[in-house]
């Protein structure tokens, strides 16, 4: 969506917007981990982001890719930097065409600073002289594509010389810059709000009446404020001063004190009728918490729908924002699906219909990949030597005690902590849990925890569970599962042999919504043939864990034994208003010593108290007989209907 329409729609609602910029690092690490920060900094609720142009294009790859990431996984509309400096034509184009492939439609037409190592800006021979030019160029050859912005300088242009004519130049130039098509003004930063409400007065007397959005700097710390002061010779107003500089020495208290001085000028801009400015875009030097506590100073609070418009991110690359359904199972893989799906040839009616598109991507189109070198890996997970080691680290991630698994790359989500205990119980008992969501029956779609999809509706979902288990301990489990008709599963292991008690080839819908005006939603679906194709991900994951640890080593061993010998399973209870008849089947109030899977030789393992298990098999297999039913079902193992995985 392009930010004019977001800023026309906030306006409507009557409701103030706030949006983040952030700069491409310098390294692989640094990258990675901007990700991360963007995904968190996602749930604070900015209207949208934009990502800064390195001078010359030198960072051109890691601009593109940033606005990649955020525009298709991280589902956050970015408005993309571009400059004039070092930039010949053909650059341009290639920043736009990638943009545009990427779904990005604003762009910051920019000038840029001159030259590293000098001190007057020259233009690029074939390139563009001024941010005009841009403005012209992107409009005439990408008619309708992008929405444009331009930056606005509430103290003058660090080139402009000082005096009254020089300022209605530069007033000029701006108008030039919206007539040639520009459609909002981002200013440079400014602590003296006197300077910005009269620079406001002058380029509304000048006839621009597009959207300003004032730009803020968090203080973050004296040193990085008295910087940026010096850099962009920044009027200062005297009271920051006499709040700041007893404190100066201290980083924390200049934050906290920084963040009260610049929450007031905010409150003012914000309160100004005249000046009439809807929104703020915060410059976050790509740190988090001086963003966090200035919008929580001033009492903003990010949307339910916009942070969560579904239960996943959709994504907003041109060929995905029509998405509305995905099957769960790469709920924590979400690169992975994104890549797998993208040339799917049933995909762009966003709806899912039947999987077997042979566009579905398999392992040989998309490198499976946890993401950890092996000391990284050490340090979180150890020397697993036995299957207790294994059991406990899982456990140990559903109680929040370890941020990060080889099944997902981020902490558990939120609304884990409503069933984290049961989760963590039943890895402690051999279950090796690596997805799950608890049911849901009518939340608001404004609930901070379950709620997602716009305001006014209410949520639902079944509940959900995934895990690998020994064939020891799956076919008493399975016995237990199918005495109760609400629970659905499907159980399936490295070689593809396929078990399960639904005869539907279809989706099962397991979240939906109802909002009003709107049809039914169900966004999140289990299916089998994409459950297949899951599988063959899900198993690689845990071999790329074991080979992080040298050939023949106890680790090693343990894990590819378990990979190679486990079955993965999802399970769904249809009754979404019992959220605890999932659990049931795995009899979790039974004595932790009836842990199992570390003897193979029990079928039954101490299952409720054993003996108790030993009868109820014994009650079941006679109920059998008297009905005359075949507990071997189709390939008399016992095990429900076998399906052909392969």
């Amino acid at each position: 969506m392009k930010i004019t329409e977001k800023l026309q729609k906030a306006e409507k609602e009557g409701r103030t917007f706030w949006s983040f910029e952030f700069f491409p690092p310098r390294t692989a690490q640094g990258l990675q981990n901007l990700y991360d920060r963007i995904e968190r900094m996602r749930n604070l609720g900015p209207e949208f982001i934009d990502i800064t142009w390195g001078a010359g294009g030198k960072n051109a790859d890691l601009t593109s890719s940033l606005v990649q990431v955020c525009q298709e996984t991280i589902g956050i509309e970015t408005c993309m930097h571009l400059c004039c400096t070092e930039m010949p034509k053909e650059k341009v184009e290639w920043a736009l065409a990638q943009a545009k492939q990427h779904g990005c439609q604003n762009i910051l037409a920019l000038r840029g600073d001159p030259v590293a190592g000098t001190s007057k800006w020259e233009p690029t021979p074939g390139g563009f002289t001024n941010a005009v030019d841009l403005v012209k160029h992107i409009h005439e050859h990408y008619p309708g594509d992008f929405c444009v912005a331009v930056a606005g300088f509430p103290q003058g242009h660090p080139e402009t010389p000082e005096g009254e004519d020089a300022g209605k130049q530069e007033i000029q130039w701006l108008k030039e810059k919206v007539d040639a098509g520009a459609e909002f003004i981002f200013t440079q930063l400014f602590y003296d709000v006197n300077i910005f409400f009269n620079w406001v007065k002058r380029v509304r007397a000048a006839g621009i009446t597009v959207p300003i959005v004032p730009g803020i700097m968090p203080i973050q710390n004296w040193e990085k404020f008295e910087k940026w002061v010096a850099r962009e010779n920044i009027v200062v107003p005297q009271h920051f001063y006499d709040a700041l500089k007893p404190v100066k020495g201290d980083d924390e208290k200049v934050r906290q004190v920084g963040t009260k001085l610049v929450a007031q000028m905010c409150k003012e801009i914000l309160a100004n009728e005249e000046a009439g400015i809807k929104g703020l875009h915060i410059y976050t030097l790509n740190l988090e918490k001086g963003a966090r506590m200035l919008l929580q100073e001033l009492g903003l609070e990010g949307r339910r729908e916009q942070i969560a418009p579904l239960p996943w991110r959709p994504s907003l690359t041109p060929h995905r924002r029509t998405e509305s359904i995905r099957p769960i199972f790469w709920a924590n893989r979400v690169q992975s699906y994104l890549s797998r799906t993208d040339e799917w040839d049933e995909f762009p009616n966003g709806r899912w219909g039947d999987s077997r598109s042979p566009a579905y991507g398999d392992l040989d189109g998309y490198p499976v990949s946890i993401n950890i070198n092996a000391n990284d890996a050490y340090n979180l997970w150890g020397h697993p030597e036995t299957f207790a080691d294994i059991s406990n680290l899982f456990a140990k991630f559903c109680r929040g005690d370890l941020n990060k698994l080889p099944w997902s790359s981020q902490p558990p989500a939120s609304e884990t902590s409503v069933i984290d205990e049961q989760l963590a119980k039943m890895n402690e008992l051999g279950y090796l849990t690596i997805n799950s969501q608890p049911a849901v029956d009518g939340v608001s779609s404004d609930d901070k925890v379950h709620g997602w999809g716009p305001s006014g509706g209410y949520v639902y979902q079944k509940a959900y569970l995934e895990f690998f288990v020994s064939p020891e301990l799956l076919s008493p489990l399975i016995r237990r599962i199918e005495r109760d008709p609400r629970i659905t599963y499907y159980a399936v292991n490295k070689q593809g042999d396929l078990r399960t008690n639904t005869h539907s080839e279809g989706p099962n819908a397991v979240t939906w919504g109802v909002f009003p005006g709107k049809e039914i939603v169900q966004p999140t679906i289990v299916e089998a043939v994409s459950f297949i194709a899951w599988k063959d991900e899900a198993f690689e994951l845990g071999l790329q864990w074991a080979n992080l640890y040298p050939p023949a080593s106890p680790s090693r061993n343990l894990i590819e034994s378990t990979m190679n010998t486990s079955y993965l399973v999802n399970i769904v209870a249809n009754d979404f208003r019992d959220g605890m008849s999932i659990f049931e089947p795995f009899l979790l109030k039974q004595n932790s010593v009836g842990k199992v899977l570390e003897s193979t030789t029990q079928t039954v393992n101490g299952v409720y108290e054993g003996v108790k298990e030993g009868l109820n098999g014994l009650v079941e297999n006679v109920k059998h007989q008297i009905n005359g039913v075949n507990d071997a079902s189709t390939n008399g193992n016992g095990n429900g209907v076998a399906v052909d995985g392969h």
